[in-house]
């Protein structure tokens, strides 16, 4: 069953309530996964949840998660879900600390790290030569993907055969400029600081780090831990040049894996007028931004609703039919 262009069920109005409503009918999945741990090449590990790993499929879909993100978030349920159900082999990479394990290293993870991204997708090819990848990306994993795609160009083409960024904050200017203020700062950024301080605690306890304790604990906006963390941690001179230099919307003129670029125009993560045009991507990428969604939402049905529309326009882009 082809997925049809999106259309917000007529009783799940506005961009919050799609977004967290989305995230409750998480709930409706169970899925069993086969966890493996990899060691990174720089000492520290991730932790991969896989459906059908020892299936003999030559298609392998790949999930990069997104801020605090996991393999349990509902989106990977339901994409996993779906991949289990056609007989694909998928994997869920949990970027360091989200895999319920704080990592080894100083650093964890932050929007723009294509680096990580590169090593992941060339290990996973290098052990699966004969599969064909397809890979997600979603809100920042969606960023980091789209941000590798951009610095490999014609390479990526020789590791994936497909990619689908959903819900990307390709300008993370324009995202903290929202996130970081009224409400979405009370709704969102709230949940999100909340993981992230202890993170940054158990960090500053653990590596004596050189980070004032009440500082981080006093930190209420997405700039105050990133120029307190993030930033300095992975070589950023402040929260500002992080934002510029991880952002992937100035490199989607160089993708050239065939990649469909998702977003609803009311996403409370990215303002509308942040979304690229045409003119700002390559030939290789589609854009298709629906009117609604919210972030990460676009819950379809009859009340109480689902999220089948989601994975299916994912696996669509990618050529299969369901």
């Amino acid at each position: 069953m082809n997925a049809k262009p999106y259309i917000a069920p007529w009783w799940l109005p506005g961009g919050n309530a799609q977004t967290i409503y989305a995230r409750a009918l998480g709930r409706n999945y169970s899925i069993e996964y086969q966890r493996q741990r990899w060691n990174t090449p720089d000492g520290d590990f991730i932790d991969l949840d896989w459906v059908n790993r020892e299936s003999k499929t030559a298609k392998l879909l790949v999930l990069f998660h997104g801020l605090e993100g996991s393999s349990r978030s509902h989106y990977a349920l339901s994409l996993m879900t779906l991949a289990q159900r056609i007989g694909w082999r998928g994997v869920v990479p949990h970027f360091r600390g989200c895999g319920g394990e704080i990592n080894r290293l100083p650093r964890a993870y932050h929007s723009g790290d294509a680096a990580e991204i590169d090593w992941i997708l060339r290990r996973l090819k290098s052990e699966n030569p004969d599969c064909e990848i397809y890979v997600a990306g979603v809100s920042l994993g969606g960023n980091m993907l789209l941000k590798w795609l951009g610095e490999q160009a014609d390479v990526a083409t020789t590791v994936v055969k497909g990619a689908v960024a959903v819900s990307a904050p390709v300008d993370l200017h324009a995202a903290a400029a929202v996130l970081d203020f009224g409400y979405r700062r009370a709704i969102y950024t709230r949940r999100f600081l909340r993981s992230l301080r202890a993170k940054v605690l158990a960090k500053i306890a653990t590596h004596k780090l050189d980070i004032p304790i009440e500082a981080v604990r006093r930190c209420s906006t997405l700039r105050q831990i990133d120029d307190l963390y993030t930033a300095p941690i992975n070589g950023f001179k402040d929260a500002d040049d992080y934002w510029t230099r991880a952002s992937s919307k100035p490199l989607l003129t160089n993708i050239r894996v065939p990649t469909l670029l998702l977003n609803a125009r009311n996403d409370p993560f990215l303002p509308a007028d942040a979304l690229p045009a045409q003119k700002e991507v390559s030939d290789a990428v589609t854009l298709e931004f629906p009117v609604s969604g919210g972030h990460v939402g676009f819950v379809a049905g009859s009340m109480p609703g689902n999220l089948a529309w989601l994975p299916q326009r994912i696996l669509n882009h990618f050529s299969v039919g369901i």
